[in-house]
């Protein structure tokens, strides 16, 4: 019996077997999994939100919005929102198919990330900094198996990679590589931050996220339930 896996931060996520039966959320899980999609990606957003506020390091992505928002003086949030729908325009050469999750995902991580970078004071001693980006870290593993665990679709940016593996052949391990070290450097290169924090971000949120699905996990509906519409959580990698 083989596990199919998913891949989050670089690191195989196990999540089922594949010669199990597919997983049916009846009408009665729709409501739950709703508040895990918006609940997860209102997170993810406010975990970035206190990366930016530590100042040690950003993940990949937000390493790019944070350069392109020193470029641009818009808002890291709002530089979020125009890159991720950018980025969902790639996906139609690719025939990647949006779920409510994807759309999403656009939006309300790039609003949640300015309303908490609002709310949160400015840190400068070391001593608050380092716990910000420790607590940055865990919650957006949280936010991943929120949001993941959902079934809504995959990020706009995890879709590209997952387009790009299909289209040319290459490994999804690749894909992501070369374009997250794409995107630091652009954002580097334009003023973004990268740290410690970025390598930190690196090497935990596999297995935080790995952790976290397995807690946030719906348990399969009985046979025969009807079945709503659903995404496809073993093809998501990370919802930034």
């Amino acid at each position: 019996m083989r596990q199919a896996t998913t891949t989050t931060g670089g690191h195989p996520v196990s999540t089922r077997s594949e010669s199990a039966p597919a997983e049916a959320p009846g009408p009665g899980r729709l409501p739950r999994r709703l508040v895990q999609l918006y609940a997860g990606l209102a997170l993810y957003g406010a975990s970035s939100a206190l990366l930016v506020e530590a100042g040690l390091g950003l993940e990949p992505w937000n390493v790019l919005h944070q350069g392109l928002a020193e470029l641009t003086g818009l808002t890291i949030g709002v530089v979020s929102i125009i890159v991720g729908a950018a980025v969902l325009l790639l996906w139609i050469p690719l025939r990647q198919r949006p779920g409510l999750g994807t759309v999403s995902n656009v939006f309300v991580v790039g609003i949640a990330m300015d309303g908490t970078l609002a709310l949160v004071p400015d840190a400068h001693a070391l001593a608050v900094r380092i716990p910000l980006l420790v607590a940055g870290i865990v919650l957006n593993g949280v936010a991943t198996g929120l949001y993941i665990s959902a079934s809504f679709g995959p990020g706009p940016r995890d879709g590209l990679m997952t387009g790009l593996h299909r289209r040319t052949g290459r490994s999804v391990r690749l894909v992501r590589t070369v374009l997250e070290v794409t995107v630091v450097a652009s954002g580097f290169a334009l003023g973004g931050t990268v740290g410690v924090g970025t390598v930190l971000y690196a090497v935990a949120i596999g297995p935080l996220a790995q952790l976290f699905l397995r807690v946030f996990a719906a348990r399969p509906a009985p046979v025969g339930s009807a079945v709503v519409a659903t995404g496809h959580p073993e093809r998501a990698i990370l919802p930034g």
